[in-house]
């Protein structure tokens, strides 16, 4: 089997966080746009599942190429503790983070119409605006009430979020580990970021990942829609969290079950 050279590793994290982002912000520009039902045919549910399904396709897509980290905090995180070559990381990052402000582009096209009609609204990045009071295109425009959360909240929860992401992820890709077979891998991390999302999501919008937030943020600052930097949130919060939360998570999986499983064999149960 040929090796993959570190272009194609690196056109494989531009591809795959591409894809993330057309997916997981397309879903989220569906949602706030509500194109096709009223507002009331849409919720929360939808934007999880949209953002599960986007992981698995992107992982699918370009894991067996670069790995499919897809994410500058995953990459980090597998420096610091995995071997992960340091000469790797910044392009890696480069790439992921030019691949998200495409997808984000790719967002655009798709919904450039409705977007335009609403205002340009933030359906790219996490943080103040990002979360919908009501659809911005079409259907019933009711109200929902939403609780605002601080950024200290928010910041705590990327860090609590991120690091079940890795704890989830090395599990999935720990041979000595119960072991995902016949190719789930990515199905099985893509279960997990919607579990992130339903469970965890809620006083940040769970970016998990600076590349998926940094990225179409720039995107849509340059589109047009407003205050996307104007505080402190969008390096706190988004970036700075999941680059904590995914060290925080693979030291947690390392002290509970990685050094466990590197020494000992898995138990096994006998019947009775």
């Amino acid at each position: 089997m040929k090796k993959s050279t570190l272009g194609n590793e690196l056109a494989a994290e531009f591809f795959g966080t591409f894809l993330l982002i057309l997916l997981g912000d397309g879903v989220v520009a569906n949602v706030g746009l509500a194109p096709r039902l009223a507002s009331s045919a849409y919720n929360w549910n939808t934007i999880t599942f949209g953002w599960a399904m986007a992981v698995m396709v992107a992982v699918y897509a370009t894991g067996g190429v670069s790995g499919a980290h897809l994410n500058p905090a995953v990459t980090l995180a597998l420096a610091v503790k995995r071997g992960f070559p340091w000469s790797k990381v910044v392009p890696f990052w480069v790439a992921q983070i030019a691949g998200a402000f495409t997808g984000a582009f790719g967002v655009y096209l798709t919904y450039f119409e409705g977007l335009r009609a609403a205002g340009m609204p933030n359906v790219w990045c996490t943080g103040p605006g990002s979360i919908f009071e009501k659809a911005f295109w079409g259907g019933a425009s009711d109200v929902t009430s939403i609780s605002r959360y601080s950024l200290t909240n928010a910041f705590v929860a990327e860090i609590i979020g991120t690091a079940v992401l890795l704890i989830a992820v090395l599990a999935i890709g720990d041979s000595k580990n119960l072991g995902v077979k016949a190719n789930l891998g990515p199905f099985m991390v893509g279960m997990s970021v919607l579990g992130i999302g339903l469970s965890l999501g809620g006083p940040s919008g769970y970016a998990i990942n600076p590349a998926r937030d940094l990225g179409p943020r720039l995107f849509g600052a340059i589109a047009g829609t407003q205050g996307l930097f104007e505080s402190a949130y969008w390096f706190v919060a988004p970036i700075i969290g999941p680059f904590l939360g995914a060290i925080f998570g693979t030291v947690l999986y390392d002290l509970f079950a990685g050094k466990i499983l590197a020494t000992n064999s898995v138990p096994v149960i006998e019947s009775e």
